[in-house]
């Protein structure tokens, strides 16, 4: 059961994300609130974060998710929405186009760099840009950044040159994930992942690039391909 104050904050938050893609900053939570410091904002949100209501992501600006809603607030949603999707009468005999659905839950990922051979995840710290990203890109729970690629070695993958990858970091994979691995503790590479034995085969989705077959210890995931932005 939350308390007003709880309710009235998470409403807020979420207005401002249908409405902006972002959540707000704690100095716009704590004047919507009416509070005096933002320390009653910090007090709110982790009882929400400790709800399951919302969650936080770390070293990124205002990274609010929110998870779920409560059960009244979610009915009124659920009624809104469909008072959306109904077309608007009009004098003309021409149907009303389809409601464009909005991005949700935006979240803004670091561009940690570009994934090239010689570059190891760890070494890059200077963080280009952000990307704006919808929430259910991200692959469940956990830190993410984006890098960009270069080099068509993934093509066939519907990865080109350019685009801009979405990783989860975690340290394993299952056979068939595109993982950005790290090689000897120096090349950071973006392949397909397969467990051999004791090997790890690291394969290109391009026929002019060969499959890279390495001990297990000289491999070491740092993270799973979640999401792909393309600029066109």
């Amino acid at each position: 059961m939350l308390t007003r104050k709880q309710l009235e904050l998470l409403d807020f938050i979420r207005g401002r994300v249908d409405a902006e893609g972002v959540p707000p900053s704690f100095d716009e939570m704590k004047e919507a609130l009416d509070l005096k410091s933002k320390s009653g904002i910090h007090r709110l949100i982790t009882a929400l974060e400790e709800r399951g209501f919302i969650r936080r992501l770390a070293h990124r600006a205002r990274a609010i998710e929110i998870l779920r809603l409560p059960e009244a607030m979610e009915r009124r949603e659920s009624r809104n929405r469909a008072a959306r999707a109904e077309p608007a009468p009009s004098p003309s005999s021409q149907p009303s186009p389809p409601p464009v659905p909005g991005i949700i839950h935006a979240m803004e990922l670091p561009v940690m760099g570009r994934i090239a051979a010689g570059v190891p995840v760890e070494a890059i710290s200077h963080v280009s840009h952000h990307v704006a990203v919808p929430g259910s890109m991200l692959g469940g729970r956990g830190q993410h950044f984006a890098l960009e690629v270069r080099g068509d070695s993934m093509i066939e993958a519907g990865i080109n040159d350019g685009d801009i990858v979405v990783i989860r970091q975690q340290a394993t994979a299952d056979n068939g994930d595109i993982v950005v691995a790290l090689i000897e503790e120096q090349e950071a590479t973006l392949k397909r992942y397969r467990r051999k034995g004791g090997q790890i085969a690291l394969e290109a989705a391009n026929p002019a690039y060969e499959t890279r077959v390495l001990p297990e210890g000289a491999v070491r995931v740092q993270g799973r391909l979640v999401g792909l932005i393309r600029n066109y």
